[in-house]
């Protein structure tokens, strides 16, 4: 029988909600409530680092709670107890020589089977002169999912940063979007330039909390940035090849004081504007340490998302991921 791609992906995403079922575990106290508590989670956006292996230059000014190693021991602690079946390692910003190393680092981590971590996005330059060589280095890895690469503005204008994201398209990986809130309605016109390309808008965008707090409304200036980021998530959310990582919202907060209330409305208008089938958890540890645990993340969030359903929860925490990521 000869299946349309509507029935394909009908499919594959039954397949993904299948393996997104409940599997033995103990939830965390106080984390998880009742309604999503048993749902699986796949976190597409782990960070590890060696600092005796890769030389990451943002962390001289990250402060020591980033500054130190995370390693595949630490990360298992971090999601002890979460019923966390699999990662997606994400690129760490390490020096534009090392990317190769990394990219082969995270391979055969993948490739031993000894962690959770089971798929990654590498850093790149997309729009630079070898990085076509460079990606193919990859291609039909089974490990190997994309790519992410800082976005500036006007990209979407030049021939050679098209060029790169849509050849991701091509050979099947996904473009993960760094931008910052302002840069946002400007992307949009590079996911309309590569139409076949799964762009991955990273951490809801970047919003800060404090625009959605009640001191906000009398500030202009906060005002303007919110309201920016609002435009930016809504364009990016009208192109169908548009999906949205749920993360990195719990940074901006007060560091121990985050709640579900803290992180609502940022993270209620990303899933209202992208829907159920084009969101995906992330947890961005150890970064989001700044702020909350990763089980913490995890509460939160399952917090903000109960009314939704658990369907929706097993869509957001596991189904999409399985095929946004083809895992």
């Amino acid at each position: 029988m000869t299946l349309n791609r509507r029935q394909f992906l009908s499919g594959v995403l039954a397949a993904g909600l299948a393996g997104c079922a409940s599997r033995a575990s103990q939830p965390v106290a106080n984390a998880t409530p009742a309604g999503n508590d048993n749902v699986s989670i796949i976190d597409t956006h782990q960070h590890l680092w060696d600092l005796k292996q890769f030389r990451l230059p943002w962390l001289d000014s990250a402060g020591p709670r980033l500054n130190r190693n995370y390693t595949l021991a630490d990360y298992e602690r971090a999601v002890e107890g979460l019923n966390l079946v699999k990662a997606v390692y994400e690129e760490v910003a390490v020096t534009p020589d090392q990317r190769s190393a990394e990219a082969d680092y995270v391979a055969e981590l993948c490739r031993s089977r000894r962690s959770r971590t089971v798929a990654a996005v590498i850093g790149g330059d997309v729009a630079s002169e070898g990085f076509e060589k460079y990606i193919r280095r990859f291609e039909g890895s089974p490990y190997i999912k994309g790519v992410r690469s800082g976005y500036r503005r006007s990209a979407y204008n030049d021939p050679r940063f098209v060029r790169g994201v849509n050849l991701l398209g091509d050979l099947g990986m996904v473009y993960d979007l760094g931008a910052g809130s302002d840069l946002l309605a400007d992307a949009a016109k590079l996911a309309a330039a590569c139409p076949k390309t799964r762009v991955v808008v990273n951490h809801c965008g970047n919003p800060n909390v404090k625009w959605f707090a009640e001191s906000a409304a009398t500030d202009e200036r906060m005002r303007g940035a919110r309201a920016k980021w609002e435009e930016g998530i809504a364009r990016l959310a009208e192109h169908p090849n548009v999906i949205c990582k749920i993360s990195g919202v719990a940074e901006s907060g007060d560091d121990g004081q985050v709640t579900a209330a803290t992180v609502a409305p940022a993270v209620n208008y990303c899933l209202d504007h992208f829907g159920d089938n084009r969101v995906v958890f992330a947890s961005n540890w150890p970064v989001c340490l700044k702020t909350i645990s990763l089980a913490g993340w995890v509460g939160v969030l399952k917090e903000v998302v109960a009314p939704r359903g658990t369907a929706f929860s097993r869509k957001l925490f596991c189904g999409n991921a399985t095929r946004v990521y083809g895992l």
